[in-house]
């Protein structure tokens, strides 16, 4: 049985958030980064991640993340992350994801975040 998997996208501003749903793996990366490639291709460099429909991730899914964020971020944008549930933000911890990006604990503190720190400031 394949693991499903989705991103849904929504805008709030000049905000665009996805939302990837399910098990983000080697198999489900290119659609996560297909998504991604998407925004920037419109011109959106400012993302949040809601990672709360995100049951499993693994290295290949990690490094979607890191192949986006430095373009991202030298065009003036960033990619934020928000609603991680336990057992995803643990890999994202024990990797150093956190001090690499802002992980929000909820969409509206990610998009606040946004306002006061639009990108990376490390």
């Amino acid at each position: 049985m394949a693991n499903s998997f989705s991103v849904d996208k929504s805008v709030q501003g000049e905000v665009v958030v996805l939302e990837p749903k399910g098990f983000l793996d080697a198999h489900t990366a290119p659609e996560f980064e297909a998504a991604i490639q998407a925004q920037l291709d419109e011109g959106r460099n400012r993302i949040i991640v809601d990672c709360s429909g995100l049951t499993y991730i693994s290295s290949a899914g990690l490094g979607v993340f890191m192949g986006f964020v430095e373009d991202v971020r030298e065009g003036g944008g960033d990619i934020k992350m928000c609603a991680l549930i336990p057992k995803v933000r643990q890999v994202f911890e024990l990797l150093g994801f956190h001090q690499l990006f802002h992980i929000e604990e909820t969409l509206p503190e990610a998009v606040d975040r946004f306002e006061k720190a639009p990108v990376w400031e490390g």
